[in-house]
């Protein structure tokens, strides 16, 4: 059976789901999936880094609270990340890249992400920053090496998102995407219309962990942002920078404004949106707007996350589900690992088929 080696880049919540699934469903996955996964090492900031080639024994690592673990003393351990060296040196087969990146320029993870591919290997990464800001680049620098780029979490976690326009949607047009991807805004703005005040939201999210210590580029639109780039240049082929996108974020609405758009059958809600112009080129934007009852986005409540895809020939279609946790986007790694496997297992069943064909007719 084939198995894929595993680097983890980094192991907070979401690489160490990963290996929970990976230690408790490996088998069953095996079957299910037709190859195996084996960890072979893992990095993180405060943990340092851990190499064993043979495969890690990740029970005890799982067993150990996040906060305590620390891999040097380990046979195998460092105090040191060594992100660069492990990524480039270890022998694995993908690179799960989850980190904590910068949104403005992508860091640290687009060298991760860039370091695995000039080594020749495949890379899932569930972080926004390289595929919005550089996910042109490192496509191309995918091909070159012969690898797979893959990232269905970086939109909606583990709804898949892109993969359904990619696959399910192909032969249709798609003219335009509209989506509410951010839980944490979608949740604020559904407190503050049951009564809640904003500043009163935006703390129940934050002890709820759908908001992080520093709210803002939930509730300005950053997140969305660059979501709605990664759309906007996947689904409908554009080719966009931040500034391309306008933002506007939901601070400025006051429970006022809400009152008087529920008064009138409407809900507010962050949408992020592109739209194809007949010219071809594309306009996207990331603002509040009141919805009426009868729109596809209008019910989706608390820190659900959906996507409508505007199309020729079905009309709408949406696209709803979780657009965060941990294991929801352990599972889009998941999911990355196995597109990886599908489309290289296809290409060397068709490479082996060419083969076959000259040796029959040379």
């Amino acid at each position: 059976m084939r198995r894929y080696d595993l680097a983890l880049i980094g192991f907070g919540g979401v690489n160490r789901a990963l290996a929970e699934l990976i230690a408790e469903r490996g088998d069953e996955l095996a079957d299910e999936l037709g190859f195996a996964l084996r960890v072979v090492a893992i990095t993180d900031l405060r943990a340092g880094s851990l190499v064993d080639v043979e495969g890690i024994d990740l029970a005890p690592l799982l067993a150990t609270g996040p906060g305590e673990l620390a891999f040097a003393g380990m046979e195998g351990g460092n105090a040191d990340p060594r992100n660069e060296w492990v990524i480039r040196e270890v022998p694995a087969d993908i690179v799960a890249e989850a980190t904590f990146t910068n949104p403005a320029d992508g860091e640290p993870a687009v060298s991760h992400v860039r370091w695995a591919l000039e080594a020749g290997k495949h890379v899932c990464t569930t972080n926004k920053g390289p595929v919005a800001l550089r996910g042109r680049e490192l496509k191309e620098l995918a091909v070159r090496h012969g690898v797979s780029i893959e990232f269905e979490g970086a939109v909606l976690s583990g709804t898949p998102v892109l993969r359904t326009a990619e696959r399910l949607l192909s032969g249709l047009r798609i003219t335009g995407v509209e989506g509410i991807m951010n839980g944490t805004s979608n949740f604020i703005l559904g407190r503050v219309e049951d009564g809640a005040d904003f500043e009163a939201a935006v703390k129940e999210a934050q002890d709820l962990g759908y908001a992080e210590a520093d709210p803002t580029a939930d509730v300005e639109g950053h997140d969305v942002q660059l979501k709605v780039m990664i759309l906007a240049n996947e689904v409908l082929g554009a080719d966009l920078r931040p500034e391309d996108v306008f933002r506007e974020g939901i601070s400025g609405i006051t429970a006022e404004d809400i009152k008087d758009a529920v008064d009138k059958g409407l809900r507010w809600k962050l949408v992020g949106s592109a739209t194809r112009r007949s010219d071809g080129g594309v306009d996207a934007r990331v603002a509040p707007m009141a919805l009426p009852a009868d729109h596809p986005l209008a019910g989706i409540a608390g820190p659900l996350n959906a996507v409508a895809f505007r199309t020729d020939l079905l009309g709408t279609v949406t696209v709803s589900g979780p657009g965060a946790g941990r294991i929801e986007t352990a599972y889009a790694l998941l999911s990355d690992i196995i597109a990886i496997h599908q489309r290289h297992a296809n290409d060397a069943a068709a490479s082996s088929g060419h083969v076959v064909e000259e040796a029959l007719h040379g």
